[in-house]
C-alpha cells in the first residue's frame, strides 16, 4: 500500500502535506502535487493534513489512474520537503470536481 494524491489537489496544491511528511516522498507540478509511491512508508501522517481530502490509500477502489499518475510525475517532477507558495487561487479550485482535464504536467519549482 501507498498514498497518493488524487483530484482535489489540481489547481489547489495547499501543501500542507508536505510539511508533516517524514520521508520527503512529494514531488511538485506546475498545480499538482504527487507522492512517489516507492518512497512512501505508508505511514498516513500526510492524510489527515490535506483539506481537499486528495491524499488517499491506493487500496482504495478507483484509484488504479491516479496511483500512475503519481508514479509517472513523481519521476520526473521536482521534490519539495517544504511547504511552498499556495497558488492565489486555490480557494477557488476548492472542493469542484471533475478538475482532471486542468492537471498540468508542467513541473513545479521544487526545493531547487
Amino acid at each position: 500500500m501507498t498514498f497518493i494524491v488524487t483530484e482535489g489537489c489540481i489547481k489547489c496544491k495547499f501543501q500542507d502535506c508536505i510539511e508533516v511528511c517524514p520521508v520527503d516522498c512529494f514531488y511538485e507540478g506546475e498545480n499538482f502535487l504527487a507522492i512517489h509511491p516507492d518512497e512512501c512508508i505508508d505511514c498516513g501522517v500526510c492524510e489527515p493534513e490535506c483539506p481537499e481530502e486528495a491524499i488517499k490509500a491506493d487500496t482504495e477502489p478507483g484509484l488504479e489512474k491516479w496511483l500512475e499518475i503519481n508514479t509517472k510525475f513523481a519521476d520526473i517532477w521536482p521534490n519539495i520537503t517544504a511547504k511552498g507558495e499556495v497558488p492565489s487561487d486555490a480557494q477557488e479550485w476548492s472542493g469542484k470536481p471533475d478538475k482532471e482535464a486542468l492537471l498540468s504536467e508542467n513541473p513545479g519549482k521544487g526545493d531547487g
